[in-house]
């Protein structure tokens, strides 16, 4: 039963962090910003529209954003939360975790090249390109948290973490943390990478491959990025959560850490600025080296 809790709020209140960061941008820059609920208005109004679809694209153009809500929802039924148990849960499905967004990009790739557009090609090749290199910082990061926890599986990497682990491997567990979190601003689209509500055609990248879909399609594809930041930002909460908590405190613990660290993605947002596209490359290079770094200093504590 708490594994379908589990998964309900995942489903229900990632739209929510998307409110959030851009609440929390707004009051730091002193505006009075977006209702918390904007992302819900939207999925809402786009679930009623039509869509027009291009005679020249394919099937492909269709199946990139279905592809993308089932490969999202799927890997939320690999994802635990503390005591409360994933739907599914075998060694190495943290590999299978990984490369469900891995599916869902190949197929949001493919849906942009069938458009025929240069323009979303080449918001397809940055993408193609930058995920390349977050991808080998976010198994470094999990190896090392599966190094520590003696598992390779999801479940039981984030049912063990407790006050015990951070003061035996609190550098293995920060140094992971860090990496993660560069590649959840990556791999959502958020600043410094990228800026989910720029219109520049020479720096945009995830929104640009998508400009061409509408409606029900839209939505899809909104509903699935903010699960996918759900589950990113699960990753790092998940270290944070008490090993000893019953599965009630581990839910209201989680959805209590998505909320501080929506706020924390917000903040980062409003201290930053996107940067240029050559110096994104030595950001997720960074973010890979300290996701060595800790695999490194896992091995070396034990």
């Amino acid at each position: 039963m708490f594994a379908a809790v589990n998964i309900a709020l995942a489903l229900v209140l990632s739209p929510l962090l998307l409110g959030v960061i851009n609440r929390t941008k707004a009051v730091v820059a002193g505006r009075k910003g977006q209702p918390l609920l904007q992302t819900y208005y939207d999925l809402w109004k786009l679930m009623h529209k039509g869509a027009a679809i291009s005679r020249t694209t394919s099937w492909i153009f269709i199946a990139g954003p279905a592809t993308g809500a089932a490969a999202a929802f799927t890997a939320a039924l690999f994802m635990p939360c503390g005591t409360v148990p994933a739907v599914f849960s075998f060694q190495g499905d943290l590999i299978v975790f990984a490369y469900l967004f891995g599916l869902a990009r190949f197929f949001t790739i493919l849906a942009a090249l069938d458009t025929g557009s240069a323009f979303e090609g080449m918001g397809a090749s940055r993408e193609a390109a930058y995920s390349a290199m977050a991808e080998p910082a976010l198994l470094l990061a999990l190896a090392a948290l599966a190094r520590e926890a003696g598992s390779a599986s999801l479940a039981g990497i984030y049912g063990q973490y407790g006050a015990a682990h951070w003061s035996t491997s609190g550098p293995t567990l920060v140094l992971a943390i860090a990496a993660m979190f560069v590649v959840l601003l990556a791999e959502n689209c958020r600043i410094p990478v990228d800026d989910p509500t720029t219109h520049l055609e020479l720096t945009m990248i995830h929104e640009v491959m998508v400009l061409d879909h509408g409606g029900v399609d839209f939505a899809f594809i909104t509903w699935s990025a903010s699960l996918k930041l759900w589950l990113f930002g699960s990753l790092i909460v998940g270290i944070m959560l008490p090993a000893g908590a019953t599965p009630p405190e581990s839910l209201a613990l989680r959805v209590g850490g998505m909320l501080g660290l929506a706020v924390a993605v917000g903040i980062t947002e409003s201290m930053m600025a996107r940067l240029r596209l050559v110096r994104v490359p030595q950001l997720l290079t960074g973010a890979g080296a300290l996701a060595l770094l800790a695999l490194m200093l896992s091995f070396s504590m034990r």
